[in-house]
């Protein structure tokens, strides 16, 4: 059976924690900046992790990384 192909854009914008779970970061933090509050910018360059409904296709994404 051929090896399945890993998304390229998706190899590199997610990570997988050491209980298995998808870490990425938040949009919104690359321009228009003077009118977000600095809590919200400050908010904003944390990672969290991906919602369960859009875990299966992450997955699928980087089948490799599991």
């Amino acid at each position: 059976m051929p090896k399945m192909k890993s998304n390229s854009g998706a190899k590199k914008r997610f990570k997988v924690t050491g209980s298995g779970k998808i870490k990425r970061k938040k949009a919104f933090k690359r321009h228009i900046l003077t009118k977000k509050s600095s809590k919200t910018k400050r908010k904003l360059g944390e990672s969290t992790i991906v919602t369960d409904a859009d875990t299966p296709k992450v997955k699928e994404l980087i089948p490799y990384k599991f």
